[in-house]
């Protein structure tokens, strides 16, 4: 038996599908090749599905829950419900081509979030990123790419940011280190739209602005940037985003989300309120305004 053929990134319900599996299949005391060599799924099929890597196809599912002895019908009614929700997103389907998989894995998350504690140490957060800021972030940390491939990055943080538009956005709780406000990413034009832009946002009720200024000195956030997003189903654990240079990382061992989740509430604490991080933001806008139009 094969599973869906298109590889798809993991999304919520698919990460959620995959650990009911694999406990099942846990409680059932089989292990893969025992699954194999009695219903003819493939061991690699089977640690595929079991690692949310790609959607079983609707027999394979009923195979694993046959023998699993699942025989409750609003349990296995669920399941495959859980199952046909899991398709990823469709708008990013157009992407999958030019787009790193991990990122479209993030993409995927971060679409099905309730809530996200975002820390930027170099950047300003993708969300809330203008597109002339987007372009200029990407051309300078991917300097070999083409434009083609600048763009569909581009476009794809642009479609990223209507999770924020939706009737039930999209909470953002964003911390930021002042050296954000001081690289001036695309110019000083660009960088005074983009803070201004900022500001903006943070009128919104569901987009909380913090910034950690200077004078804090050393803080929590130094080793790098991170997020911690939370689902509407309490089913579905907390997850955390690690973007490195040796790789993106996704975390979703409860010490590990806890470790990141206390280390947020350090930084909440050591940043600006948001009142006067909006006042700094303005500030520094309306400086590289001044330099920009003297220079």
């Amino acid at each position: 038996m094969e599973l869906s053929a298109r590889r798809q990134p993991p999304t919520v319900r698919l990460r959620r599908l995959a650990a009911e599996l694999r406990g099942l299949r846990t409680a059932a005391g089989l292990t893969r090749e025992e699954v194999n060599e009695q219903t003819g799924i493939n061991p690699a099929t089977l640690y595929r599905i079991e690692t949310a890597r790609v959607r079983p196809q609707r027999r394979t599912l009923m195979a694993m829950l046959d023998k699993y002895g699942v025989t409750d019908e609003d349990r296995r009614s669920e399941l495959i419900a859980l199952s046909r929700q899991a398709a990823q997103l469709g708008w990013l389907q157009a992407y999958e081509s030019e787009l790193p998989e991990l990122y479209t894995t993030y993409i995927s998350f971060e679409a099905e979030a309730r809530s996200v504690r975002n820390y930027e140490s170099l950047f300003v957060p993708g969300l809330l990123q203008t597109e002339n800021y987007a372009h200029a972030v990407i051309r300078g940390v991917l300097p070999l790419a083409t434009d083609l491939d600048v763009q569909a990055r581009v476009d794809a943080r642009m479609q990223r940011q209507e999770s924020l538009r939706k009737t039930e956005p999209l909470r953002v709780w964003a911390i930021l280190d002042e050296a954000v406000l001081h690289r001036q990413t695309g110019g000083a034009e660009v960088m005074a739209e983009q803070l201004e832009a900022l500001a903006r946002a943070a009128d919104q009720p569901h987009v909380t602005l913090q910034v950690i200024p200077f004078t804090a000195g050393a803080h929590a956030g130094m080793p790098g940037s991170f997020v911690v997003m939370d689902f509407p189903d309490p089913a579905d654990p907390a997850l955390v985003y690690v973007d490195s240079m040796a790789g993106d990382l996704f975390l979703e061992r409860e010490a590990d989300v806890r470790r990141y989740a206390t280390t947020f509430e350090h930084l909440r604490a050591t940043a600006l309120d948001p009142t006067n991080s909006i006042k700094l933001i303005k500030q520094r806008a309306a400086m590289i305004g001044q330099e920009g139009g003297t220079g």
